[in-house]
This record gives C-alpha cells, sequence and structure tokens, in this order.
C-alpha cells in the first residue's frame, strides 16, 4: 500500500461514505476494474482505519448531540432508579434520538447472516452498476416527489426508525448508498430534511464501531499487513478530514433540495459499470 493510494481511497472514502453515491459501490468498481493492489485479508486494517476516519467526522460534527444523548438517557435511568414503582417518565428528545438509533441498528444483525452473500457481490460488477442505478432512483424519487415532513425525534416512532433500519441493513448491498437509502426512506416516512440527515449519520456510528471491532479482532487474527501502517494512518486522516467536508455539503444540499442531482451521477456510474461487466 503506497501513500498516494491511501490519500486516493482516503478522498473516495470520505466523499462517498456521505454523499448519496455509495462508497462500498465505488471501492468495489476501483479494486475491480482498475485492478488495484488492496486485497481485503491483508489490508483488512486500512479499512478499519478509513471507517474510523468517517466515524471521527461523523462524531465531531454532532459532537453536541452525541453528548445530550448520552447524558439525558443516563439521567433517565438515574431517575427511573430513583423513583417509586409504577411513576409514570417521560424520555427527553435527545434520549428518545438515542432509543430510535438504538432500535435502527438491531436490523443489521439480521444482515450480518448474510455477510458471506454480501462479499461475493463485491466481484460482480453488473450488480454493482445495478445496485447505483437503484440509488440514483431512490434519490431522484425522494427528491422530486416525496413531500417533506415535519417528523423529528419529537415526533417520530419506534415504527420510523425500525423501517430505517431495516433501510440501512439492505444498504450493506455494494452500490447502494447507505446515506442516500436511509435519508430516502426517512422522507417517506415523513421525516424533516434537517433531521433525515442527522438521524442518517448517526444511524451509522454503532453500525461502524461494531464493525470496526469485529474487524480488529479479524485483523488481530489473521494477516494484517502492519507494515504499511504510515500509509494506513495518512488514508485515515484524509478520510476524517475530507469526511468532515462531505457532511456539510450534503446538509446544504439537503436544505436546498438538491440531493437529486446526484440520481443522475449514479446512474451515469451504474450504466457505465454495467457496460464495462460486459466488455471485462
Amino acid at each position: 500500500m503506497t501513500v498516494f493510494m491511501a490519500i486516493f481511497l482516503g478522498i473516495v472514502q470520505g466523499i462517498a461514505e456521505f454523499l448519496p453515491i455509495s462508497s462500498s459501490g465505488h471501492l468495489a468498481i476501483l479494486q475491480n476494474l482498475l485492478s488495484m493492489d488492496y486485497d481485503d485479508e491483508s489490508h483488512l486494517l486500512f479499512d478499519v482505519l478509513l471507517h474510523l476516519g468517517t466515524l471521527v467526522s461523523i462524531c465531531f460534527v454532532y459532537r453536541k448531540d452525541i453528548k445530550a444523548m448520552i447524558s439525558d438517557a443516563l439521567e433517565y435511568l438515574r431517575i427511573r432508579g430513583d423513583s417509586e414503582a409504577g411513576e409514570p417518565l417521560s424520555l427527553k428528545p435527545p434520549a428518545r434520538a438515542l432509543l430510535f438509533i438504538l432500535v435502527g441498528t438491531l436490523p443489521m444483525f439480521i444482515a450480518l447472516i448474510f455477510s458471506g452473500f454480501v462479499a461475493q457481490l463485491f466481484f460482480r460488477m453488473g450488480f454493482v452498476g445495478f445496485a447505483l442505478c437503484v440509488t440514483g432512483g431512490l434519490l431522484f424519487v425522494s427528491d422530486r416527489y416525496i413531500k417533506r415532513g415535519n417528523k423529528t425525534e419529537k415526533t417520530m416512532s419506534l415504527a420510523d426508525a425500525l423501517i430505517i433500519g431495516c433501510s440501512q441493513a439492505v444498504a450493506v448491498l455494494p452500490g447502494l448508498s447507505r446515506s442516500g437509502t436511509t435519508i430516502a426512506v426517512g422522507l417517506v416516512r415523513g421525516l424533516s430534511g434537517s433531521f433525515a440527515v442527522r438521524f442518517s449519520l448517526l444511524l451509522s456510528v454503532p453500525a461502524v464501531v461494531g464493525a470496526t471491532i469485529v474487524a480488529i479482532w479479524r485483523a488481530a487474527r489473521g494477516n494484517a499487513d502492519f507494515s504499511s501502517f504510515p500509509a494506513y494512518l495518512v488514508g485515515f486522516i484524509v478520510a476524517a478530514v475530507v469526511g468532515f467536508f462531505a457532511i456539510q455539503i450534503l446538509r446544504r444540499l439537503m436544505a436546498k433540495r438538491g440531493l437529486g442531482k446526484f440520481a443522475y451521477y449514479c446512474w451515469a456510474i451504474g450504466v457505465l459499470t454495467m457496460l464495462l461487466s460486459l466488455i471485462l
């Protein structure tokens, strides 16, 4: 792994993880069509650091929200423990948001069952291209035809969180944008534009943390290439910095109803990928 490749993949990860164009799809295309020297087993540690980089950017942007969610949840548990049995208690909005994120994460455990099947799809460019076209369709429909709602953590339901969580589990398929899919489904469920973005990004935190723990364990037991750690660290920093700016762009585009523009990009890349899969 060279420093140049680490920088390049860090940029791709930082941009595609948050903008609705599928980071997994782009990395799969680069690895397969361009024959990049990036082996999942030997460079597993690098994959971990790339995702940690984007996780850092999320936690930095939403650090106040995360702090409020944790503190309000702990306060609720403390009060509940001190209160008399049967005394009604209500969750504050930040604690409700944390509850919805945890509920929305549950479908990811089902997705783990199909991890082996999903891993094989990374090498099928025809499928990746098709999935990118589906992402484009979701973005176009949600941007043009779905009326913006006004649900936030104060008014959304557990059913909303579970359905959005199911869409996140489906979006583990390469070519389906996680952010694009969860935001689109959130809008369909009546979430406001700004909250749909915030909930989508915060929903990814438990999934990324869990995947990181598993990947670190695999890297420690497997053939992780620690000799390239300096290059990996560069990729981590690049992914974090680029991810920060990508989140700002995503939030501004949502405010201006501009996510639908990414549909044309996804369609173009998706069709091109499917055509190349027939030729190469």
